[in-house]
């Protein structure tokens, strides 16, 4: 037929070349970004296995990539497996942009792995990736609640001073107790049943006044000054492998010496203990506080302390003889100054210093399946001190 001479050969001859043109460049994009790379070294130099270490690395170790939005970046296994990573802002600047890159990864006693990190398109997330998550309840008196894959908290904001129906004035660190590896804490408050265990926990702990599990103060005069609710906060990063995030606290008075504290907690995925860090301000300036780090306590507490590598660990009956749980935290063995105690509360006072303080606090249900004993939460305290002396450690080249 006449019409099937309008597909020339001239006309294909023009057009394979301007579509092979397209294809190599596109080759030539592919071979440009695979050459744009930094390897990742880690080194678990202790002796003991260290599951779920989250990888930090800076923003300015991955100039190379030439990509400055860190929402591209990806993280690869040894084996060419992306894993999952997390942009994370640690300095809460204007504009809110991330400045570092986390990833999490199992170490065996003294293994050393190797990772790859590119650019390419934004990460997307699904809902089952997030292990941690957090956020201010304004439903619930301006509660301030937090968790993981294994234990979830909450703390309480100024709202909850002048509720009519159980005012409370505390800057206690509460717990609620998980048995599921899934995130509860939406789904607690919206039926708003989580002093009952349907099956995924309970909150079964009364902070109330307390230092609860991990609140701190300041010791002067053989005496506990705290301050009261926060006032304010903001969130810095909200999972999926960490949550982190800043209590503001209306100044208070200790001993004299007026003082202003913002508290940074972080929690990251597979984690018992969470990282808190207070920053003080004082009047008059640059005054050196001690810092107590606290833990309530309770009937017939099993408890034991390790100076050497800086921790107070406890065993106790949880309340409403819902099993037994595990108390713990953990200081810089270099900071500590003695133990001591008030009506409420067990507490690791640390040598006076002024400005930013650092510990660990957290806790165990035996009712989840993974700390079941005395022996078996101390062994975690321990190794999880040993790790914080010594973390994991990190080597970025081109």
């Amino acid at each position: 037929m006449k019409l099937s001479k309008i597909f020339s050969p001239a006309i294909l001859i023009i057009m394979l070349p301007a579509f092979s043109e397209v294809a190599l460049e596109g080759a030539r994009t592919q071979a440009q970004t695979a050459e744009k790379r930094v390897t990742v070294k880690a080194v678990n130099k202790l002796s003991i296995a260290r599951p779920s270490q989250t990888i930090e690395i800076m923003a300015k170790d991955l100039t190379p990539l030439g990509e400055k939005d860190l929402n591209k970046i990806h993280v690869w296994d040894s084996a060419g497996k992306e894993m999952l990573s997390q942009s994370v802002d640690t300095d809460f600047d204007d504009y809110h942009l991330p400045d570092m890159i986390i990833f999490q990864a199992d170490f065996a006693p003294n293994q050393t792995q190797t990772f790859t990190v590119t650019a390419g398109a934004k990460r997307e997330y699904k809902k089952d990736d997030f292990r941690a998550y957090g956020r201010f309840v304004r439903e619930r008196f301006d509660d301030f609640a937090w968790e993981n894959d294994l234990i979830a908290h909450r703390t309480y904001g100024k709202g909850l001073i002048t509720w009519k129906g159980e005012p409370l004035t505390s800057s206690a660190i509460d717990i609620w107790t998980k048995r599921t590896s899934k995130l509860v804490l939406n789904d607690w408050y919206m039926v708003d049943n989580y002093h009952v265990d349907l099956g995924e926990g309970m909150d079964n702990y009364s902070a109330g006044p307390t230092r609860g599990v991990g609140g701190s103060g300041l010791w002067a005069n053989n005496q506990l000054f705290a301050p009261t609710n926060f006032v304010d906060s903001r969130v810095l990063t909200n999972g999926p492998i960490r949550v982190m995030f800043e209590l503001v606290y209306e100044p208070f008075d200790v001993d004299g010496v007026k003082v202003s504290e913002v508290l940074r907690i972080s929690l990251d995925a597979g984690s018992q203990l969470d990282h808190f860090q207070t920053s003080l301000t004082t009047q008059p300036a640059n005054k050196d506080l001690a810092l107590a780090v606290g833990i309530k306590k309770a009937k017939d507490q099993q408890k034991e302390f390790n100076a050497g590598h800086g921790w107070l660990a406890i065993w106790e009956p949880s309340e409403k003889n819902q099993g037994m749980q595990g108390l713990a935290a953990i200081v810089d063995p270099r900071a500590f100054d003695k133990q001591a105690e008030d009506t409420r509360n067990n507490l690791v006072v640390l040598k006076p210093a002024a400005g930013k303080t650092s510990y660990w606090a957290g806790f165990a249900w035996d009712r989840a399946g993974k700390i079941t004993s005395a022996a078996a939460w101390k062994k975690y305290v321990d190794d999880f001190a040993q790790g914080v002396s010594a973390p994991i450690e990190v080597t970025v080249s081109n």
